[in-house]
């Protein structure tokens, strides 16, 4: 990915890690635990339900405790793009678009973070008085300033 330029169709970030390691492991972790319990429940043995459902209630929760992890991590990261691109506009923008910053929601600023210093006031306006969606911005930039530190 650090080798080609971002733009839109090439903006998305993969952490190995995560995407293709985790993910597929507590995914056969739940499966795998599901197969043991029903494979449990044609026998009428209590204790090897139990312990059989006590693993797909962990496979469960291990897999929530990842995506809760991941998903907390990233509104760290969302919300530091908004601090970054408050101040980034609060240096770039003329008043009166200065005193509109906060105006803009945290989907915009996450959006308007990939437009060039030049091109930041234009499309910062647009974004206010037209209501533009963070995808729609991101397609409206022309000089894409690349994010290579987000994951």
């Amino acid at each position: 990915m650090a080798d080609q330029p971002q733009s839109y169709s090439h903006h998305t970030r993969w952490d190995p890690a995560f995407h293709f390691f985790l993910i597929p492991v507590f995914a056969l972790g739940v499966i795998m635990s599901l197969i043991h319990f029903f494979a449990h429940m044609m026998h009428n043995d209590f204790r090897g339900n139990f312990h059989a459902f006590l693993l797909v209630l962990l496979a469960f929760a291990l897999i929530t405790l990842m995506f809760k992890v991941r998903l907390y991590s990233l509104k760290v990261q969302d919300r530091v793009i908004r601090l970054e691109e408050r101040l980034r506009l609060g240096q770039l923008l003329s008043e009166p678009l200065r005193s509109r910053i906060p105006e803009l929601t945290e989907e915009q600023l996450i959006g308007l973070r990939f437009a060039s210093d030049a091109e930041l006031p234009k499309l910062a306006e647009r974004a206010l008085n037209q209501k533009l969606s963070r995808d729609d911005i991101k397609k409206a930039i022309q000089n894409w300033r690349p994010d290579n530190w987000r994951v």
